[in-house]
Order: C-alpha cells, then sequence, then structure tokens
C-alpha cells in the first residue's frame, strides 16, 4: 500500500506562487516516477508535470517556464513549485505515483488539493 498525502494549496491572486508538496510512505519501494495531474470542473484530468527517479521531467505547454517539478528521492517527495498562476490554472491538484513490482505497474493517488487563483 502506498499512501500519498498532498499539501500546499490554497488561494491566490493571479501572478502569485504556490509550492505543492507530495510525501509517499508505505510500500514505497520501487516507485520510478512521480507527477502531478490536475481536473478543473468540466475538463479531464491532465498531465500537469512528471519527474521520473533518474531526473527527466516532462510539463504540459501550458505550464513550461511557470512550473517546475522537483523530487527529493531519499524522502519520496516531489514538489511543484508554480509561479506567475493565472486563473486557469484553478484546479485540483492531484498528486500521482508509479510503481513497478516484476511485471506489473501500479499507479497511485493522492486525494488532492485546491488551487484557486484569482483574477
Amino acid at each position: 500500500q502506498v499512501q500519498l498525502v498532498e499539501s500546499g494549496g490554497g488561494l491566490v491572486q493571479a501572478g502569485g506562487s504556490l509550492r505543492l508538496s507530495c510525501a509517499a510512505s508505505g510500500s514505497i519501494f520501487n516507485i520510478n516516477a512521480m507527477g502531478w495531474y490536475r481536473q478543473a470542473p468540466g475538463k479531464q484530468r491532465e498531465l500537469v508535470a512528471q519527474i521520473t527517479s533518474g531526473g527527466s521531467t516532462n510539463y504540459a505547454d501550458s505550464v513550461k517556464g511557470r512550473f517546475t517539478i522537483s523530487r527529493d528521492n531519499a524522502k519520496n517527495t516531489v514538489y511543484l513549485q508554480m509561479n506567475s498562476l493565472k486563473p486557469e490554472d484553478t484546479a485540483v491538484y492531484y498528486c500521482n505515483a508509479n510503481r513497478q513490482y516484476r511485471s506489473s505497474c501500479f499507479s497511485h493517488w493522492g486525494q488532492g488539493t485546491q488551487v484557486t487563483v484569482s483574477s
């Protein structure tokens, strides 16, 4: 069992910044990638940023240059630094962790944290 706990969401004005954190615990071995997804009302869940254990990163085009994902492998914690926030960034942000065990891949999700950007 893997538990993911997100923190750092809240209400911020446009142009402001927030830093999201996601800490993984439990059966945390063989986690090879962690990332952030978001879902706004009426929209599908989309990938925001992902980072592998090797340090490779992937960002949605809409957040490139504004968001930065980082990972502390020793602490099994992933961060999302969000700068220059826009109202369209408003969504529930979910932490994700992928774990490879033998031939199976398991995807784990946090409960989500609300990010609201006011104009």
